[in-house]
């Protein structure tokens, strides 16, 4: 929704201000069709010979999250960590071997079951178990997982990242299109200079309106998309972090308690839940 109204107040005072000191709207709205299909087709043209299959995709699916709030909520790190300690505390008091059926078997673990919406996140899932699972083989010391954990994260934040580059290389490619729109509107007056000056002037301003929507569409509509899904890209990479802090805290020797508090403390402070929230939330779980 947010998104949207800053939409409506970018497009509202640009060309309610125009429309307020007299200008003619009538102009590019004619106009606009045209340029368009011009400045539109062929930087979706170029923005599909720039970018492989696989990221294409990942744009696709990426865009209809920007006119979603965030999943990332303090609600949902609450039960993160208490899923955490859940399988900590189990592992403590029971010993490592008692967790491999639910690292095994996240989908028929009790465990797992409890925390609805964490535990049906395929790749929350995935990354948690993933290092459960070596922590009950004893094969690895944490440094090892650490650095490992750290190149995952990094792959992850790569391929989050590559929509985002994509949108803020079209958002570069829409003025220069908007540039090719306005020089074809100029030789198409240039053709028709005999034409009496009223056509003349509606012509040449129907040019100009390639350049300016290269430029409203630009820094107006796709940049702004594009540093959003930025945003949100970092807020999914925060929380492989609490994971990953958490875990290592508990390879490191810390009870479950102590080590979702090194998880709390790497969240954002907006979405952090206090210590003494993160505590009732356990208890009450």
């Amino acid at each position: 929704m947010i998104v949207i109204i800053g939409y409506v107040v970018a497009m509202g005072c640009i060309f309610g201000v125009y429309v307020f000191h007299g200008g003619n709207i009538g102009v590019i709205l004619t106009a606009l069709p045209f340029e368009l299909i011009t400045i539109f087709g062929g930087a979706l043209g170029a923005f599909a010979v720039n970018n492989q299959p696989k990221v294409l995709k990942a744009t696709l699916k990426a865009l209809p999250t920007a006119f979603k709030g965030s999943k990332f909520t303090k609600d949902r790190y609450l039960e993160l960590m208490a899923l955490l300690y859940d399988i900590l505390q189990k592992a403590r008091k029971e010993g490592l071997m008692a967790i491999e059926k639910d690292v095994e078997e996240p989908a028929q673990s009790e465990i797992f079951k409890k925390y609805p919406v964490v535990g049906s996140d395929h790749h929350v899932v995935e990354f948690m178990t993933d290092y459960l699972r070596m922590m009950v083989s004893g094969n690895l010391n944490a440094h090892e997982i650490e650095s490992l954990m750290d190149s995952e994260i990094e792959t992850h934040h790569q391929e989050a990242h590559a929509p985002v580059a994509a949108i803020a290389r079209l958002a570069g490619a829409l003025p220069a299109f908007g540039i090719v729109a306005a020089v074809l509107g100029v030789v198409n007056t240039m053709g028709s200079v005999g034409q009496p000056p009223a056509v003349l002037g509606g012509m040449i301003a129907s040019a100009l309106v390639g350049t300016f929507l290269g430029i409203l569409l630009a820094y107006g509509v796709v940049e702004p998309l594009g540093g959003l899904l930025e945003q949100k890209s970092e807020d999914a990479a925060k929380e492989l972090q609490c994971i990953k802090t958490t875990l290592l805290a508990s390879m490191q020797g810390y009870n479950p308690s102590t080590a979702i508090e090194f998880g709390r403390k790497v969240l954002f402070s907006t979405e952090r839940p206090s210590f003494a929230e993160l505590e009732a939330h356990v208890k009450k779980k």
